[in-house]
């Protein structure tokens, strides 16, 4: 099973640029846009905690105030998505 969400953190603006980092340093987490005290990720389960894990856990970096998921999309995962091989 896989899930992505797209993610809006509201920060206090003065912080923006430390919370981007600590963002990015987290496994399964890419920033894509900043403006004002408004930042734009998406969140993907890694190998060892779900994408919703790892969104309450952004929720405790200084200086976030909220997270709101904007996106999700869920795949079944398995052999039937796997990309078929040759034989």
């Amino acid at each position: 099973m896989y899930n992505i969400c797209g993610c809006l953190v509201h920060a206090i603006p003065e912080r923006v640029s430390h919370i981007m980092a600590e963002i990015e340093a987290l496994e399964g987490c890419d920033v894509h846009a900043a403006e004002g005290g408004r930042i734009v990720t998406t969140v993907e389960d890694t190998e060892t905690q779900r994408a919703s894990e790892i969104i309450m856990g952004m929720h405790q970096i200084p200086g976030v105030i909220t997270i709101t998921l904007t996106y999700h999309h869920f795949e079944q995962g398995g052999a039937a998505t796997a990309p078929a091989q040759a034989l």
